[in-house]
């Protein structure tokens, strides 16, 4: 199977690292659009048109199904994507959503879900969740999480600063969602500031447990075909994604 994966940036890297752990794909082709990242501040029908004009880039490959792993985009404009493309395309948010109700049996579990404003603003984890009967909910828009992560900043005293800034106020959670494909970069630091007593939901980890139970897939693949691609410095990417997947 051939995989188109989109992210506003370089975090949807982080998804495709869990994909590439379980050797689910035989090629998988990322698209990030760096040159207009973060999405997470951009209205509704901008985010809406980046998306459909990843769809449109995908249509050049002859892809089997796209993953929108950028959690704004997934709020936002899976819909819309749909109707333009000729494959499926499948959101992270929904996996998030699942993943969390899987690993959390007790419907009274604190949860805090962090994300970009966009994102949080959506109320689309939320949403989800008090469908499955949790309504133990904090939400935290945290985008500046967002260009530390794209500076590679992932620990020192500016992220140290920003955790206490975003987290000083919070109850301590039982559960964490990484609702930003950038944020599992600095998930240990997010972990260690509440003192690794959270369960953590990864949307990478999320999307390969939904694809899972979703499609069979009889082969595995340890050497995929990849293929990166970006709308701003492409070479900047694929650096970034030799030293983050190790290839």
């Amino acid at each position: 199977m051939k995989i188109g994966v989109f992210d506003s940036g370089i975090g949807g890297l982080t998804v495709v690292k869990s994909m590439l752990e379980h050797a689910l794909f035989e090629e998988i082709i990322y698209f990030g659009d760096t040159a207009r990242v973060p999405y997470g501040v951009k209205d509704k029908n901008t985010i809406i048109r980046y998306a459909i004009e990843a769809v449109e880039f995908f249509k050049n490959f002859e892809i089997d199904l796209i993953i929108v792993a950028c959690n704004t985009v997934s709020a936002y404009a899976l819909d819309e994507m749909r109707e333009s493309s000729t494959c499926p395309v499948i959101g992270v948010v929904e996996a998030g959503v699942l993943a969390t109700a899987n690993a959390l049996t007790n419907k009274n579990s604190n949860i805090l879900i962090l994300g970009t404003k966009a994102t949080v603003n959506s109320k689309a984890y939320e949403i989800g969740l008090k469908e499955r009967g949790y309504n133990n909910l904090q939400a935290k828009a945290t985008g500046l999480f967002v260009p530390l992560v794209e500076e590679e900043i992932f620990s020192g005293k500016i992220l140290d600063a920003t955790l206490e800034h975003y987290f000083k106020d919070v109850q301590k959670p039982d559960a964490i969602i990484l609702g930003c494909t950038h944020f599992p970069l600095i998930s240990e630091r997010i972990e260690n500031y509440f003192s690794k007593e959270s369960i953590i939901i990864h949307s990478g980890d999320a999307i390969v447990e939904y694809l899972e139970n979703k499609f069979e897939f009889t082969h595995k693949y340890d050497k995929p075909t990849l293929k990166f691609f970006a709308s701003e410095n492409p070479d900047a990417l694929k650096a970034v994604a030799a030293k983050w997947l190790s290839l």
